[in-house]
């Protein structure tokens, strides 16, 4: 990792040597927002629309966080308006050096880039539309132009969102016709070689201090977990992450989404559940999802309510759409053992280390993580390795 580390700092001094240059060829990505220009723009957003132009454009305010984030408005000639191109565009691109590193490393460039580009074209379900997605796997530079879903969607999802059972089943349907997708589509099944798996992409994680974060955390969060998870203590709880980690490589693997909490869920107009946030992406098992979607969106009294019954709906779902056909008894056991990971996704962000972002506000990191814990306690997850 330190090799993968230099490249992209050594390619990251090289563009800031260059100086601000204007990009007029999707050959070329922008280094920053500012460096967009409507040619670059026209490339890349027109496409077979003849005749279509990209006029003029607007920046947004920057928001900077795991991805540099800036919304872009567009104005085209009357050939672009009239083939109905997109007007208002939500960007996602890897333009600082903090962000190269984690996304690069990682693996998160590389696979939200293929995920829209080699995967999305073949899954039908509620996910933002993308226009351009491209990365440079020298400098891990990114960038990633989705439809700006803020004026056509209900409501963004976040920790104090109400998740009723026909809300909790839709996330079900989304997540059976994706990992469904993995098995009986052709093209979705040769392109997972170009994901990173799993455990590639956890343990590039780590190389960000994922580890020490977690153990840190661990001890501050000892008054929202179960008794039994605190009773492993530091070692023992890490060790069965690991496990955890390590049962997908003796798994078969699908696409995956990787961050399924409720905050990178929607609503729809039409009352279907979308996702979003696909930087997390990878080659991985289905259970993982399953476990983090349930423990995550619901209020504990509602998951203890309908859990076996919605991992039930969504095992239906996954063989109808293609999937396999998986028992309860063995779905209950990978639901089990995949909580774990969900556990460490949210303990780095109650202590991030010096190399991650403060990702999310503290009352929401505690209310999933008494949700994760909830599940974890009264699945038996401490015990699903024995």
């Amino acid at each position: 990792m330190s090799e993968v580390l230099e490249q992209i700092q050594t390619a990251f001094a090289a563009d800031q040597a260059r100086g601000f240059q204007k990009v007029t060829t999707t050959a070329e990505l922008p280094r920053s927002y500012e460096e967009l220009t409507e040619e670059w723009l026209t490339e890349a957003l027109c496409g077979a629309a003849s005749g279509a132009k990209v006029t003029a454009f607007t920046l947004g305010a920057p928001d900077n966080g795991s991805s540099n984030r800036r919304r872009v408005t567009v104005a085209y000639n009357e050939a672009g308006i009239a083939h109905g191109l997109p007007t208002k565009l939500f960007c996602k691109a890897s333009h600082d050096l903090s962000n190269r590193m984690v996304l690069g490393v990682s693996g998160g460039a590389k696979g939200e880039v293929n995920f829209y580009n080699l995967f999305r074209p073949h899954i039908e379900m509620e996910v933002p539309v993308s226009y351009f997605a491209e990365w440079n796997p020298v400098s891990c530079n990114s960038l990633i132009m989705l439809g700006d879903i803020t004026d056509s969607v209900k409501s963004f999802c976040d920790d104090g969102t109400p998740m009723d059972r026909a809300r909790a089943e839709s996330q079900m349907r989304l997540l059976a016709r994706l990992h469904a997708s993995g098995y009986a589509n052709r093209e979705v099944a040769a392109s997972l070689e170009q994901m990173p798996t799993w455990e590639e992409f956890y343990y590039r994680s780590c190389e960000f201090g994922l580890e020490s974060g977690i153990r840190r955390a661990f001890h501050e969060a000892c008054d929202i977990l179960p008794a039994d998870v605190v009773a492993l203590g530091e070692d023992g709880m890490w060790d069965l992450m690991i496990q955890s980690v390590e049962r997908h490589g003796q798994l078969p693997r699908t696409i995956t989404h990787g961050d399924v909490h409720l905050k990178n869920w929607y609503v729809a107009w039409d009352g279907e559940m979308g996702l979003g946030d696909w930087q997390c992406s990878n080659a991985g098992h289905w259970s993982r999802d399953l476990a983090y979607t349930i423990a995550t969106a619901l209020k504990i009294e509602d998951r203890r309510a309908w859990e076996r019954d919605l991992i039930a709906y969504y095992l239906a779902e996954l063989e109808r759409h293609g999937g396999p056909s998986v028992t309860m008894e063995e779905a209950w056991l990978h639901y089990r053992q995949q909580l774990w990971t969900a556990l460490s996704w949210w303990l780095v962000t109650l202590c991030p280390p010096d190399g991650l972002p403060d990702m999310q506000p503290r009352d929401t990191t505690v209310e999933f993580l008494t949700r994760i814990g909830a599940a974890m306690g009264d699945a038996g997850s401490a015990t699903a390795f024995a």
